[in-house]
């Protein structure tokens, strides 16, 4: 972790633990070795789900990664938004689509890189007719198959009301694609509320609610599956 500028995801400990030569396990189970370690109070603590730092670090992480008591509460949920829509278009292309940004957070910071990097759609494909192109292109997420066509629309709902996402999906509702809120597990009976609402019929039982919590362990867990499909794993 510390290579790693002091904090890092579950899913990047998996990944870069194994290059540490020095680094033997004695364990045939790494990954709930590694989980069990950066809950130990003592030398980590975790910022949000999925993400964790070193105590010694503490004074010299990010703003992005760590607000300080001096940072804008704006600025923090744009933060936690980024870095979200991060952790989706990881999983995304864990799952071999490809992954869209809007174009104005393309530059937001993601963990020690930007969320232009960890996406690999710079433009959004001209799938459908301009005027619902330019709706789909402010979504938070989006993921494509492989024929270039929207296979699930994800929207992150961390401070603002859910109920401009739904209307979005109401207007990508022709679309045989999927549709994502992701929030805070304490906004979930927000969601089955606004959801229910009679503007939201058409699509109230095809937009999903997942938490933050349940996006950062999917991305550990489809990470930790890739590392053994590549037999990484079997060198700790």
């Amino acid at each position: 972790m510390e290579r790693e500028g002091g904090y890092a995801t579950l899913g990047r400990l998996y990944q870069v633990v194994p290059t540490i030569t020095e680094c033997a396990w004695g364990t045939k189970t790494p990954f709930a070795s590694i989980r069990r370690i950066v809950q130990d109070p003592r030398f980590f603590f975790r910022i949000r789900p999925g993400l964790w730092a070193l105590n010694d670090c503490r004074d010299r992480l990010p703003e992005s990664v760590l607000p300080s008591g001096k940072t804008p509460v704006a600025k923090v949920s744009e933060n936690t938004h980024a870095y979200y829509q991060g952790l989706i278009a990881q999983v995304g292309a864990m799952r071999h689509m490809e992954t869209f940004v809007p174009l104005q957070d393309k530059n937001k910071p993601f963990m020690q890189q930007t969320l232009a990097s960890v996406t690999t759609v710079p433009t959004m494909y001209k799938f459908t007719y301009d005027e619902t192109l330019r709706k789909a292109q402010t979504v938070d997420v989006v993921w494509f198959n492989e024929r270039k066509m929207p296979e699930t629309f994800f929207e992150v709902e961390n401070s603002t009301d859910m109920l401009n996402a739904l209307s979005k999906f109401v207007q990508l509702q022709d679309f045989a694609a999927g549709f994502f809120i992701v929030a805070d597990a304490l906004r979930k009976r927000e969601f089955t509320d606004k959801v229910a609402l009679t503007a939201f019929g058409d699509v109230h039982n095809r937009v999903l609610f997942e938490s933050y919590e349940h996006v950062a362990v999917l991305h550990a867990k489809l990470t930790e599956l890739a590392l053994l499909e590549q037999g990484e794993g079997q060198t700790l």
